[in-house]
């Protein structure tokens, strides 16, 4: 019984962890936060020296979530033969209709990261990596493009978001 209640903590604990790092929470501003009060207008335009938009970063995200979701759904999704495949879309949206839907569809993905690592088994292997692997790594890959949007939104005037940030 004891042994039970340990792997139980344990798996909360993971689970905990796991979810933390997704979000960006106790890191820096969370995922669900980082768009909001950002204009399509905004999120299209590029700061001056910068490679990408708002917009292209926030589409690079997305096309990642979506991949490593489907490697947790069982799936072999193909890694792109070039970076700049991982880089879809326009530089920037059409209208705030489309841009909403972007960031929905960001805000969606880490939510549904979150769901499935609590619903698979993150240390059991499938080829080279386990789930807790591919979350770790996409964890680590929005929270790197999480900065480079605080930068964007430093340099275009949009930071911190209407909950607040580190502004330092």
């Amino acid at each position: 019984m004891e042994k039970e209640e340990s792997m139980s903590t344990d798996r909360k604990t993971l689970e905990k962890i796991i979810g933390n790092a997704l979000s960006g929470k106790g890191s820096h501003v969370e995922a669900k936060n980082l768009l909001a009060g950002l204009t399509w207008r905004a999120a299209g335009t590029r700061g001056k020296g910068a490679p990408h938009t708002i917009f292209q970063v926030v589409n690079h995200m997305i096309y990642w979530q979506d991949w490593v979701v489907k490697w947790l759904e069982g799936e072999d999704p193909q890694v792109p033969k070039h970076a700049s495949g991982g880089w879809p879309g326009a530089p920037a949206p059409a209208s705030a209709k489309e841009w909403r839907q972007v960031a929905r569809r960001f805000r969606s993905g880490v939510a549904g990261l979150a769901r499935r690592s609590r619903k698979t088994d993150p240390l059991a292997k499938r080829g080279k990596s386990s789930p807790l692997e591919m979350l770790q790594a996409i964890a680590s890959h929005n929270s790197y493009h999480a900065g480079q949007i605080v930068v964007l939104r430093q340099m275009l005037g949009t930071w911190p978001p209407p909950s607040g940030g580190v502004t330092w």
